[in-house]
């Protein structure tokens, strides 16, 4: 029995964090040019070499911490946005002539990346008081609130704080969407096996009911038994299970599903022959119509759409009796397959199809069109009461081998 696991993925957090790395990296650079072109401006270079070299240390040094939103810690970010602030702070005493003139501060831009770190991390409320924290440093650097000092806050401010709330309500998207691809794995996984025990188990119980009855005695209790088990079980396919939650296990890979799909049969890709599929489905009161020539489908979809027909067949039987006949025909056109199921049995009510499903007998829901569908085909039922009933299988051959 082979094991496929597939993983869907979705972050738009983890770009934004590689960003920020590159970002943290030119801004560093930016800063040392600044300093470098306009050294002689400065009354004490070595405050501002002993600073620029530290920023940079703790620039490369701290690449992997801004790399993912693990490794982001809020001590990180605490030490981060200090090294930005003492930056500020220490501008006056390297170059006093910066309360007079509107000039940029040690870290300069760097500054933007440490509050974008905490918007990214945190969200908004988060951007909110980094960038706070950081308009106040600038203040206190001026010695008075200028108008390009209140420009520069701002625009800091607004910028993180729309970045943090992009990113919560992205991080709520991909956990909605992570939950519907979870919901749908967990639907489909559950019409499967609804369709494998209708196509067996629920059979056996059905046929264990109507002998029974028919016997009398112990049989009829064996049989009323089998009848009640038969109405539990359809019970329990018909309402499925609540699947735990598989939304990200790791945050800082976004949220996530990870589905596995059991493949009962042997991995072969070679096109399989629908006709030997339906053949021993012939018999006695089965007459089979086919092609002179293969009639060839990836293996999944053939066994899948021989089922269906098995499935239509167990319907004919179940309903139109052991005597009804049925024919199977067989069409290979170039785009599609088609298979058509008819008998001539008293035919369905109206209605009927509808109340069964109600009842929670949904082998014309499942066992056939739900296999269909999972092809990327349809199923289409004709039935006119006193007239027989006819199911119309078409499978496109583009679509065939997608499951």
């Amino acid at each position: 029995m082979a094991k496929r696991e597939r993983v869907v993925r979705m972050s738009v957090e983890q770009p934004l964090w590689r960003a920020l790395t590159g970002y943290r990296v030119l801004t560093m650079v930016y800063a040392v040019l600044l300093f470098v072109f306009g050294r002689e401006r400065y009354e004490r270079p070595w405050i501002a070499v002993g600073y620029l070299a530290v920023l940079c240390c703790w620039t490369l040094a701290t690449l992997p911490k801004v790399s993912n939103a693990a490794g982001c810690t809020k001590r990180f970010l605490g030490a981060d946005l200090a090294i930005a602030l003492v930056g500020i702070l220490l501008t006056p005493l390297v170059d006093a002539q910066a309360q007079s003139v509107d000039g940029p501060t040690l870290p300069s831009i760097w500054t933007a990346g440490s509050v974008l770190a905490y918007a990214i991390k945190g969200g908004w409320r988060w951007a909110g008081v980094a960038s706070s924290l950081v308009a106040v440093a600038n203040i206190v650097e001026r010695g008075h609130p200028s108008r390009d000092t209140f420009h520069n806050v701002l625009l800091v401010w607004v910028a993180s704080i729309a970045i943090g709330y992009v990113v919560e309500v992205a991080r709520a998207s991909e956990r909605t969407l992570a939950r519907a691809l979870e919901i749908e794995a967990a639907t489909r996984e559950r019409e499967r096996l609804a369709r494998d025990i209708h196509d067996s188990v629920l059979q056996v119980l059905a046929m264990v009911q109507r002998r029974g009855t028919a016997l009398g005695g112990e049989a009829a209790e064996l049989g009323r038994m089998a009848g009640e088990q038969e109405i539990a079980l359809r019970t329990l396919v018909a309402g499925g299970l609540t699947r735990p939650s598989l939304v990200s296990e790791d945050e800082s890979e976004g949220a996530f599903v990870r589905v596995v799909e059991v493949d009962d049969e042997p991995d072969d890709d070679a096109p399989v022959d629908l006709r030997v599929l339906l053949a021993p489905r012939a018999g006695a009161r089965v007459t089979l119509s086919e092609p002179g020539a293969p009639v060839l489908l990836p293996p999944p979809a053939a066994r899948e759409l021989a089922t269906a027909v098995g499935a239509a067949l167990d319907n004919v039987r179940v309903h139109a009796g052991e005597d009804a006949h049925a024919w199977i025909l067989i069409e290979d056109w170039p785009d599609e397959v088609i298979v058509t199921v008819r008998d001539d049995g008293p035919g369905i009510p109206e209605g009927r199809l509808a109340e069964a499903w109600g009842e929670g007998r949904m082998g014309v829901a499942l066992s056939i069109r739900g296999r269909l569908r999972d092809l990327g085909g349809t199923a289409e039922l004709v039935s006119v009461p006193g007239q027989g009933t006819e199911v119309e299988l078409k499978v496109p051959r583009g679509k065939a081998g997608e499951k």
